[in-house]
């Protein structure tokens, strides 16, 4: 169920992508009214995800997650049927606010119902597998259901998911963290404040005017104020002890970097590869996803947990991003006049790559992790990923000259094998396994 929850909530960021023109021309919206639509939903989401994970640890995971998918399954259901555009941006937002509580309570279920070893490594890489392939199905479901059916429908395809991980959570019985029984209701202000900020300074990067400048000024001083806030408090939001372990600080710092290619950015300029470079119709576009969300999916689910019973982790996610980062390459490079090879031969790579390296990052940086403070290094992995996809779209963007100019793969392609070097500098540790 946390792995379904989480392709629900990752599936949702991409989801609209290819619906958006569909979405304006049948609401008659403005082009900055249909950009919010997007938008507002990563706002929401990225700046109330460390909140969202902390009030984890407080009511527990499974609590949590109820919470969360419920809000996000009545609101998807309003984004559906709404006429109004400000509904609709609003129910988006209620969307992504859901999904901050969700998406940690989703890991942390995992870190404390598997102990660690094999069985939380097979785990991590089920829901590490539904997080890198939301965005590639998110884009599969978006061009069909959109040329096929309606835009509506891919806000209403999250009822029945949501209806069922709902379900589903009836049946879970896990032990509830403990140790924890309060919030900073002024840090939890100011973290929020300053992480949605920073999220629509970079989001809006492009856009060098007036408003963009003074929002980058609040976020600098709210985000100042916030970690002053946090040195002090008596019960951060991240425990001093996460910061303490070069595990978990070195091995963020490789998600952040990953993120920055991984969880917006490769999806983004596929699309227009796809749609623009090689013409694609919508529903196509989406299809042509299915290489590399499948490659990457079969590889991060059957393949990298047995070698993490014979290999450390750290060599394993090394591997992994030194390929992904070969096929990233491979696919700035490739002529465009072969298209079926601009769709199968970078995305068999850059699938196997991807699907090496992410579940023994993600075990990496919760090894160790009490269940008092699964909600934060949830929360502290899930930020670093969304922050690293909204700092590299933001980066990737402003160094190139079109969203067609395929150098921002090249880019991607070094962020990657910084994410190696990062990886490596990790200390070489092998999760607990019972003998066979």
């Amino acid at each position: 169920m946390a792995s379904v929850a989480q392709l629900l909530i990752v599936l949702d960021v991409s989801v609209v992508n290819v619906a958006l023109p569909s979405i304006q021309a049948d609401l008659d919206l403005t082009d900055l009214a249909v950009s919010w639509v997007a938008l507002v939903y990563t706002l929401g989401f990225a700046g109330v995800l460390l909140v969202g994970a902390r009030l984890g640890d407080v009511l527990g995971p499974i609590r949590a997650l109820r919470w969360g998918i419920a809000g996000f399954t009545l609101a998807s259901l309003a984004a559906g049927l709404t006429a109004d555009p400000l509904l609709l941006i609003a129910a988006r937002a209620a969307q992504g606010l859901s999904a901050a509580i969700a998406s940690p309570a989703t890991f942390a279920l995992l870190t404390v119902t598997f102990p660690e070893g094999r069985e939380r490594v097979r785990a991590i890489a089920w829901w590490t597998a539904a997080s890198l392939a939301g965005g590639g199905i998110g884009n599969v479901l978006s061009g069909v259901l959109t040329q096929w059916l309606t835009w509506r429908a891919v806000f209403l395809i999250a009822i029945p998911i949501g209806a069922l991980v709902l379900l589903g959570t009836r049946r879970l019985r896990p032990p509830e963290p403990s140790g924890r029984t309060r919030i900073s209701v002024i840090g939890a202000v100011l973290v929020t404040a300053g992480f949605t900020l920073a999220t629509y300074v970079l989001s809006t990067i492009g856009d060098l005017n007036r408003d963009w400048w003074g929002a980058l000024v609040a976020a600098v001083v709210v985000i100042g104020a916030a970690i002053a806030h946090q040195i002090r408090a008596a019960e951060p939001l991240l425990p001093p002890s996460l910061w303490r372990n070069p595990t978990i600080v070195i091995g963020n710092a490789a998600t952040f970097i990953a993120g920055m290619s991984f969880q917006v950015a490769i999806w983004y300029f596929l699309t227009f590869l796809l749609q623009h470079g090689l013409g694609l119709a919508p529903a196509m576009t989406g299809l042509a996803f299915l290489p590399l969300t499948v490659t990457l999916l079969a590889v991060n689910t059957w393949i990298t947990p047995r070698l993490i019973a014979r290999h450390t982790l750290r060599s394993i996610a090394v591997t992994g991003a030194l390929i992904a980062s070969t096929g990233l390459l491979l696919q700035a490079v490739i002529p465009t006049e072969q298209p079926y090879l601009v769709v199968l031969a970078p995305a068999l790579i850059i699938g196997l790559g991807a699907g090496l390296f992410n579940t023994p990052l993600a075990t990496l940086v919760t090894t160790g992790i009490g269940p008092a403070e699964a909600g934060a290094a949830s929360g502290m992995m899930n930020t670093a990923k969304q922050f690293g996809g909204a700092v590299g779209l933001a980066i990737i963007t402003t160094s190139i000259t079109a969203p067609t100019d395929r150098t921002a793969f090249t880019v991607m392609a070094a962020l990657t094998l910084t994410t190696a070097i990062l990886i490596a500098a990790v200390p070489s540790q092998r999760p607990k396994h019972e003998q066979p």
